[in-house]
């Protein structure tokens, strides 16, 4: 199953590391990213293979949830399914 990663929040030394070592740790492969710095502010975009995950979904949504609280970014995770259906026009 691919997702969708979402890391928003001011930019600060690490984050991107941060978030791949997470997911790494899960077995979760990035398979592409794409990221801008507004001003301060980074917006992170990931589209990751959660194949060989060995928690549910919902755990790794948990944890990533988590870590941004604890670094104080928004760190979202969506299935990539319905990620499309949300942005359908």
């Amino acid at each position: 199953m691919r997702a969708i990663v979402t890391v928003i929040g001011q930019d600060q030394v690490g984050i991107i590391a941060s978030v791949c070592n997470a997911l790494s740790e899960q077995q979760v492969n990035v398979l592409d990213i794409s990221q801008t710095v507004l001003q301060e502010f980074l917006v992170m975009n990931m589209l990751v293979d959660m194949g060989n995950c060995p928690i549910p979904f919902a755990a790794l949504h948990d944890s990533l949830r988590e870590m941004g609280k604890a670094k104080n970014l928004d760190i979202r995770i969506q299935r990539e399914d319905i990620f499309d259906a949300m942005h359908r026009i």
